[in-house]
């Protein structure tokens, strides 16, 4: 937004502070910070930075739901948030949050968007035509009488959204939008925002990690936080000249990244915030040469296959088909991703793999073995399934207690169970909190302990669900680098997941699953430089793949496949 379009500020910090009553310290130190009317502002950080503290100080979750002390003032549209109540702010903030399933109050659709209607004793008629029209919004006019919890992911989130519109809240606050979504569902999402935002002039704050994903779309300002002081307030195209989100735990767009490793001394005058927007002349050069650089690769050897499908075939019900006709392989010491729409089969697969459910036709081979007839506890030997939330495996209070269950179960001695915890603990970064409770854990240190729970039992292969969803770019590298080194190890390892650069930089093997088919088994670099599989299985072709277009680089593939081989070798550097 220009600044003479601003119509003054509708959000004030001013010397802002805020400690939790359970904290010793404050969360939030002297935030200074204007949002004006109809600016649309990004808010990144790390985790535990304080930036979903600032969303719950301006949609009034603190002080009425999370007591702490506050210092300095916060007004919204000019009044002090202390002098109004939930209501007041409710009516002034909607908030769309992460988990939309969370968010659900009525049995229906129209239900759900009419609460807020409702509560304002709005006539029969009025509430009518005002749910539909903002379904409508939304494009969820023809399933008012649908249930919420039977919809998509990204249908929920448009009825979460819808439920606040009714109310014409001045602001709108997304507390991590895209957390739950694939990557093309996202981009939905951000194009929706952006449609409400620009149709409906709303002043729209998002809290979210996936910075790439939010700038498909138009940003005022991203506000960068840090150890709960704002570090940054700047716009797209001064961020990415800045060069400063990685210090922060925060991952800059690949193309940005490509840039820098192309030589490029990015500058706001690049107009890098925004692919879009990249002055190409300016870099088209620089990033030709570096493309026709080219690099020796060593020769890799095959290694033998562990783990196979032949034509396998999966229903819940007679009508229901989850998975079909589906075969692959994979060989030892492969890291693989496993990818597709949300509902497309990738868990179910897991599933069948494990023993959880049995295949309908076709055949799993280990080591060449039909595993038909295999128990869960017998494939367990060798397979081990961690779970996205780590909530909902651990059983245990004590994390030594956890991590030997598995081992316990099989009746294996205490001696050995010593000797294998002790190592999983020790590989898994754990060995010096052996003795804590695990309520005392944060959610990464939680999702350690059900891997190392897992490498106890010394599986050959271990499949994980989802393993950096929610996690910044810090914690991100932190538990991808701990899998990486315990596939060179030998573990082989399959990874359900949305997040595409997972799949670019850490997976060499990459199978695409949509409608319950296999539609895409190749290196990861091949399925997101492919548009037609990108599109059917609700993916996105790699900005580094658009990138090279845009340049004129004819083997955008190529171009792909150096920047994953650089990223590499600077890891390991």
């Amino acid at each position: 937004m220009e600044e003479g379009d601003r119509k003054g500020a509708v959000i004030e910090f001013e010397d802002f502070s805020f400690q939790y009553f359970s904290q010793a310290e404050p969360t939030l130190h002297g935030i200074n910070l204007k949002i004006y009317a109809g600016e649309k502002v990004l808010v990144v950080g790390p985790s535990g930075s304080g930036k979903s503290t600032i969303g719950h100080c301006l949609n009034g979750l603190i002080p009425f739901s999370y007591h702490g002390k506050t210092g300095g003032s916060l007004k919204i549209c000019g009044k002090e948030t202390k002098d109004m109540n939930i209501f007041e702010l409710s009516k002034r903030v909607g908030t769309v949050l992460q988990d939309a399933d969370g968010q659900f109050i009525g049995l229906t659709v129209g239900e759900d968007i009419a609460f807020a209607l409702e509560n304002d004793r709005t006539g029969q008629e009025e509430m009518k035509e005002t749910v539909q029209r903002v379904a409508d919004m939304v494009d969820m006019g023809q399933l008012l009488k649908s249930s919420p919890f039977e919809l998509s992911g990204g249908q929920k989130q448009r009825v979460a959204f819808a439920g606040v519109l009714v109310d014409d809240v001045d602001i709108l606050l997304f507390d991590e939008p895209l957390a739950n979504l694939d990557p093309a569902t996202g981009k939905t999402a951000i194009d929706l925002i952006d449609k409400v935002w620009r149709e409906y002039h709303k002043t729209v704050v998002i809290i979210e990690h996936r910075l790439e994903d939010v700038l498909y779309r138009d940003v005022d300002r991203i506000i960068l936080v840090n150890d709960g002081r704002i570090v940054a307030d700047m716009t797209p195209d001064e961020m990415m000249a800045a060069d400063i989100l990685g210090k922060y735990g925060i991952r800059e767009p690949l193309y940005v990244t490509a840039l820098k490793y192309a030589g490029v001394k990015v500058e706001a005058a690049h107009r890098a915030g925004r692919l879009i927007t990249l002055d190409i002349p300016a870099v088209q050069d620089a990033v030709l040469k570096w493309h026709r650089e080219r690099e020796e690769k060593e020769a890799q050897q095959e290694r033998p296959v562990i783990l196979a499908a032949e034509h396998l075939n999966f229903r819940y019900t007679k009508k229901r088909k989850i998975l079909q006709d589906i075969s692959f392989e994979i060989r030892e010491g492969e890291m693989v991703s496993i990818v597709g729409t949300n509902g497309a089969g990738k868990s179910t697969l897991a599933k069948v793999i494990c023993g959880f459910v049995n295949e309908d036709g076709g055949k799993l081979l280990l080591g060449g073995e039909d595993m038909k007839g295999r128990t869960i506890k017998e494939r367990s030997k060798t397979i081990s399934y961690v779970m996205q939330n780590p909530n909902q495996m651990i059983c245990k209070p004590m994390i030594f207690d956890e991590v030997a269950l598995g081992l316990r179960l099989n009746g294996a001695a205490e001696e050995e169970i010593t000797e294998r915890v002790e190592h999983a603990l020790k590989i898994c970064g754990l060995s010096p909190f052996k003795k804590w409770p695990i309520s005392a854990l944060s959610y990464g240190q939680k999702k350690r302990v059900t891997i190392a729970s897992m490498l106890a039992m010394n599986p050959k292969i271990l499949i994980l669900d989802e393993p950096t969803a929610g996690q910044d770019y810090h914690h991100y590298t932190e538990i991808m680098e701990f899998l990486k080194s315990l596939n060179e190890a030998g573990v082989t390892i399959l990874m359900i997941t949305h997040d595409m650069h997972l799949m670019l930089e850490y997976t060499s093997h990459a199978i695409v699953i949509s409608g319950g088919k296999k539609i895409g088994d190749a290196s990861a670099v091949e399925i997101l430089t492919n548009e037609e599989i990108a599109e059917q299985a609700n993916l996105k072709v790699t900005s580094l793949y658009e990138l090279a277009k845009l340049t004129g680089i004819e083997d955008a593939q190529g171009f792909v496949q150096k920047f994953i081989d650089y990223e590499r070798r600077n890891m390991r550097a």
